[in-house]
């Protein structure tokens, strides 16, 4: 299949589909950080470009939940586009999703696109594929189905559950050590890190939907 994989640089998820035998492309505005077919510019280009399949990784930070606390009045004065910003960051979740591409699958993380497009087909984790991290993706599907992964060992499979590699602190709550990790990185480092998907949901998709 003809595969573009929208929205990144690293080339993990390309080269996982490119390992079975596809013809798969990442397009993004940084260069590729490993050597292999990459477009560096604007998907939105390219989009109607005859491919069989795109997964996408739209840029999360005006989306996700977890920046819900910067859209307060008393942080306008600090970020007084924001909430353009967010319409942007919607709209192009929007065109990714409406391209006429047979096979889409859109990554985010937990956020407003659930209130203003629709919930999610499924969420993941990493250490449901192998990877000891706690990250929790959504995914929005079309014509793809949901991915399998396997909690225990049974006659017929066996698990790609792995337990996660979590830090507790003094009240209870836990936290990922990737995600404590990537705490000390720069901003700019930091969000390019936590950007990058985990190399088994890579192989998931390449095996299951490749």
């Amino acid at each position: 299949m003809k595969i573009l994989i929208a929205c990144e640089f690293s080339g993990i998820v390309r080269d996982a589909f490119i390992a079975k035998g596809h013809n798969a492309m990442s397009c993004d505005f940084l260069p590729t950080e490993r050597p292999g077919p990459h477009i560096q510019g604007d998907v939105l280009e390219i989009l109607n470009d005859t491919w069989d399949m795109m997964i996408a990784f739209p840029p999360c930070t005006y989306l996700t939940v977890t920046g819900n606390k910067w859209f307060k009045p008393e942080y306008n004065n600090r970020f007084p586009n924001r909430e353009q910003k967010r319409r942007d960051a919607i709209d192009f979740f929007l065109r990714l999703e409406s391209a006429e591409i047979e096979h889409i699958c859109i990554e985010n993380p937990i956020g407003i696109i659930s209130t203003v497009f629709r919930k999610p087909d499924q969420i993941i984790q990493p250490f449901y594929f192998g990877d000891n991290e706690r990250k929790t993706t959504c995914l929005w599907l079309k014509n793809l189905r949901l991915l399998i992964h396997i909690k225990a060992n049974d006659l017929f499979d066996d698990k790609t559950h792995v337990n996660p590699d979590l830090y507790t602190y003094k009240d209870g709550r836990t936290d990922g050590m990737w995600h404590i990790k990537t705490m000390k990185l720069p901003p700019h480092e930091r969000m390019k890190e936590r950007s990058k998907t985990f190399a088994g949901i890579a192989k998931a998709m390449a095996d299951q939907w490749g």
